[in-house]
């Protein structure tokens, strides 16, 4: 008769259980709701905390735990996605990529894939759909508390709502309405996905023009990405390349009350009444953060006034949520694979690729700050003033969401300028712009400590006098104390050091003191990865012989060892800082720069003319002072003497004809 005891007791246990829980989930709230009774302003820390404690009893409840059991039972009846259908996936992924390859993939770097597979890290046990949902609602409510902390704030600004504070409100409303819209966009963007595997394999223009149609729907945050991948073009195919390089000339413009509601929001009156030829309905030139105008605008020189042309970068209304939401977008695909595609060896590669993607946007968001970019273009233009080598444009004026800036006559894009020289004048010219080029960035590295952070060849501009001008100023990388880590990281990749390379790896990651007590994990899996690939450690002393007798096949056996040694990062669940992201990706641009001045060329000869010019820097730096010492001695004469003598020692620039070339490859 004691049998049915034990069922009702377990059944009283659990229901004590749950109403236990259930009062601490009550008890969650109380943080919060002392937040939002108090008088004080609520600052974006003290909510995060506030909803985090209110999470952290939700996760604790035994429903939430339950939904674990039954997400299992659902997946090993095979009612939903499981770790079976996930590598069914993956292998028809991989599947599709070999057959749209553009040349032979070897089977033994097939196999090297999935040894690669088979060794990902064990994670810990699959989430179940609740904790899973509670999951994402967290991710959306973390994008939205800093427009939480706001709209909490302007509810405490008292009890009465004045006219001002309903509008406010209501604005924080459509930007949400906004938000959705955009978000809406970007989700029906992801349908080029299907006809794109639908695609003959090997039809690569039809697959490029399917990209960039789901890049331009995507909106801003997408064609940035692209200009980016344009920006390392070498890894894609020449029909994608080509079709990405286009976001770096074309991308679809402003309307014209955007343009105008710039001018109203930053300055007050319209364009017209500031600037002559201003039409915001034609811009010259459109970027994925804003659009370029030429126009003409009077100044005063010498008590006189004057009529000189400018160039108007307007930037794009709530360009900032384009990449919020795109953040979150991306945040919400990885997250919701684990439901769509569940395996315990994904779960916590696809947890560090969602933070590792969160460092990324991070620093693309510093680009949209035309006040910080007013900042580095005004820093780089006084030192372009001390040089012959490069120039930047003067800037007249800048705010928030406007900057107005010199026009440069007959200056024109890199591979423009490379497209229209004549045969017998290219290999001069390759050469100066090389030397031109290679000693500005070293000079900007080594001795200004900072960098362009997007130089691809659309911000280099060529004048007609072979000037080398610099534009683009958004992106502006700091390398004070990064040298010495990031040359322990090559260092440590070359030798096949695993002591230096935990270290590097510990310090560029996102948390070096917790990565730093698990430094023997670390290093345990950059060895193990270093022995399956066959790469001993090369001794300080002779590794330029150790390295002569490996011959290619073994500098390309430790070539794949640093990949593999990279994609280990979010492996052994490191995350790198953005600001080590945005170096690595300041010098892919610079890179593709020199790439695209070559191309076509031999990369020996473009090797030949690096080693040149690096033997000739202490040259080329004795020369520009040289100019710039000449140059500062001819002007003081200058002002001393008569007129028909001045005209001799200092000859007036020819004027240039009107051209709009600057303006069209200015991308903003």
């Amino acid at each position: 008769m004691s049998a049915p005891v034990e069922p009702s007791r377990s059944l009283l246990k659990e229901l004590g259980s749950i109403t236990v829980s259930t009062y601490q989930v009550s008890k969650g709230f109380l943080p919060l709701g002392r937040l939002l009774a108090s008088a004080d302003d609520v600052t974006q820390p003290q909510l995060a905390a506030a909803l985090d404690a209110l999470f952290v009893k939700l996760y604790q409840h035994p429903i939430v735990h339950q939904s674990s059991r039954i997400t299992e039972r659902l997946r090993t009846k095979g009612l939903i996605p499981n770790e079976q259908s996930t590598e069914n996936l993956i292998r028809f992924v991989v599947d599709q990529s070999l057959q749209r390859s553009p040349v032979p993939v070897p089977e033994a770097l097939v196999q090297e894939f999935w040894n690669f597979f088979g060794e990902l890290f064990t994670a810990p046990e699959l989430k179940g759909l609740g904790e899973l949902s509670l999951d994402m609602v967290r991710l959306v409510l973390k994008t939205y508390e800093p427009l939480l902390t706001e709209v909490v704030n302007l509810l405490k600004a008292g009890r009465r709502f004045n006219e001002w504070q309903l509008r406010e409100v209501l604005n924080r409303a459509a930007l949400v309405r906004n938000d959705i819209a955009i978000m809406r966009r970007q989700i029906r963007a992801i349908r080029h996905i299907k006809p794109f595997f639908a695609a003959d394999p090997k039809d690569f223009k039809a697959q490029a023009r399917i990209v960039a149609e789901m890049v331009r729907e995507f909106g801003p945050f997408f064609i940035k990405m692209a200009q980016v991948a344009a920006a390392n073009s070498d890894f894609l195919p020449d029909e994608i390349a080509r079709e990405l390089a286009v976001f770096h000339e074309d991308v679809p413009a402003m309307s014209e009350a955007e343009v105008r509601q710039a001018f109203m929001e930053c300055l007050g009156t319209a364009p017209e009444k500031l600037y002559l030829e201003f039409d915001a309905a034609r811009p010259v030139k459109s970027g994925s953060i804003g659009s370029v105008y030429f126009a003409k605008k009077p100044f005063i020189e010498n008590g006189i006034e004057v009529l000189k042309p400018v160039v108007i970068k307007v930037g794009r209304h709530n360009i900032d949520r384009e990449f919020a939401i795109g953040k979150l977008s991306i945040g919400l695909a990885i997250m919701s694979s684990q439901y769509w595609a569940p395996h315990s060896k994904l779960a916590p590669f696809l947890r560090a690729m969602q933070e590792q993607a969160d460092e990324f946007v991070a620093g693309f968001m510093a680009e949209l700050d035309f006040e910080s970019e007013a900042r580095h273009h005004l820093r780089f233009y006084e030192r372009s003033k001390t040089t012959q080598l490069f120039k930047v444009p003067q800037l007249y004026g800048h705010s928030r969401r406007i900057l107005e800036m010199e026009y440069l006559a007959d200056a024109t894009s890199l591979t423009r300028a490379l497209a229209r020289m004549p045969k017998h004048e290219r290999r001069a010219f390759q050469t100066q712009v090389m030397e031109r080029l290679l000693f500005t960035v070293l000079h900007h590295i080594f001795v200004y400590r900072e960098m362009h952070g997007d130089l691809h060849p659309g911000n280099v501009m060529i004048g007609h006098d072979g000037t080398l001008n610099l534009i683009d100023w958004g992106n502006v990388v700091p390398l004070d104390g990064k040298w010495g880590v990031v040359w322990d990281y090559l260092a440590g990749a070359v030798l096949a050091d695993t002591d230096l390379l935990a270290d590097a790896l510990i310090k560029v990651s996102t948390q070096p003191g917790e990565n730093g007590q698990r430094r023997s994990e670390i290093k345990a899996a950059l060895d193990e990865t270093l022995r399956k690939k066959g790469v001993t450690p090369l001794t300080r002393r002779n590794f330029i012989g150790q390295l002569r007798r490996g011959g290619m096949a073994g500098l390309h056996a430790r070539g794949q060892a640093v990949l593999q040694l990279m994609s280990n990062t979010q492996q052994a669940g490191l995350v790198i800082q953005r600001d080590y992201l945005h170096l690595s990706r300041a010098l892919f641009a610079a890179g593709g720069s020199f790439g695209s001045l070559y191309e076509g060329d031999s990369k020996r000869l473009l090797l030949r003319d690096v080693t040149r010019t690096l033997l000739r820097l202490p040259l080329i730096a004795t020369q520009d002072v040289f100019h710039r010492e000449i140059a500062a001695v001819r002007r003081k004469l200058a002002a001393t003497l008569p007129g028909f003598v001045r005209d001799r020692l200092l000859p007036r620039t020819p004027s240039s004809r009107a051209s709009l070339s600057l303006a069209r490859d200015l991308i903003p």
